[in-house]
């Protein structure tokens, strides 16, 4: 079997008494769609967090493709392949969509953010840009300010500015937050179409959509991954069922 792509292996986080990542192990594999989930307060954005670089783990490894990235700083991960988003919505609203990503791209090439001369004349940069934007549905709305996006575009240019890094792992961190039916069915699509050329690691709350893209689920209770498995088996699982899904899930 091909290696993960991403590793972590016994990583813990506490926070004064309270272990909020308590020696969590979980592998991602490239094309594969691996769905974190459990209750409000369970630690799955603290160990996202430890997987992106903005938090420090206080014990274990991340491994990516093979290499130690633990210690690494967070743009020197984005540089590996590892690209997040977020819970709230991270746009630069009073610039067009197409500057948010090419300002990506740019960052991913290593070059300062330098609003005073915007990245609009780069030729290389706005191709990548257009490209990214493709990928997600979003290219006829290049020029609009991203500010004027409905919610679900503006998720839809999060995952553009992710994609624009040119990652080989995506964080997803709840990308379907605050989305209407509508735009929660465009976004389910458009996940499901990046698993043919990404790694994810999806922290979700919408159960429909979990199950509906999962290759496979990892359940995180109080910081501690109590099953991992297809989405039937986490369905079936009784001690998932009893700390998270209900049975109405069963």
């Amino acid at each position: 079997m091909t290696a993960p792509l991403l590793r972590i292996e016994g990583l813990s986080k506490r926070f004064g008494g309270l272990a909020v990542t308590d020696a969590v192990s979980l592998e991602v594999r490239a094309g594969e769609i691996h769905a974190l989930i459990g209750p409000n307060g369970a630690g799955k954005t603290t160990l996202i967090n430890q997987v992106s670089g903005a938090l420090a783990p206080d014990a274990g490894r991340i491994l990516f493709a093979g290499r130690d990235i633990t210690r690494l700083s967070m743009p020197r991960r984005v540089r590996a392949g590892l690209a997040r988003t977020f819970q709230v919505t991270c746009i630069l609203p009073g610039f067009s969509v197409l500057e948010n990503v090419a300002l990506a791209a740019q960052a991913r090439d290593g070059s300062s953010f330098r609003f005073l001369r915007p990245s609009a004349g780069e030729d290389r940069l706005n191709r990548a840009a257009l490209e990214a934007l493709a990928a997600v549905g979003l290219a006829h709305r290049a020029a609009a300010p991203a500010g004027a996006l409905a919610h679900g575009e503006k998720r839809q240019l999060e995952l553009a500015i992710a994609l624009a890094t040119r990652p080989r792992l995506l964080l997803l961190d709840e990308p379907l937050a605050g989305a209407g039916p509508e735009e929660t069915e465009r976004l389910i699509a458009l996940l499901g179409r990046l698993r043919a050329d990404y790694g994810v690691l999806l922290v979700e709350h919408d159960m429909r959509a979990v199950f509906a893209l999962a290759d496979r689920i990892s359940v995180l209770v109080y910081g501690r991954v109590i099953a991992t498995g297809a989405p039937p088996e986490i369905r079936a699982n009784p001690e998932v069922r009893a700390a998270y899904l209900g049975e109405d899930e069963a």
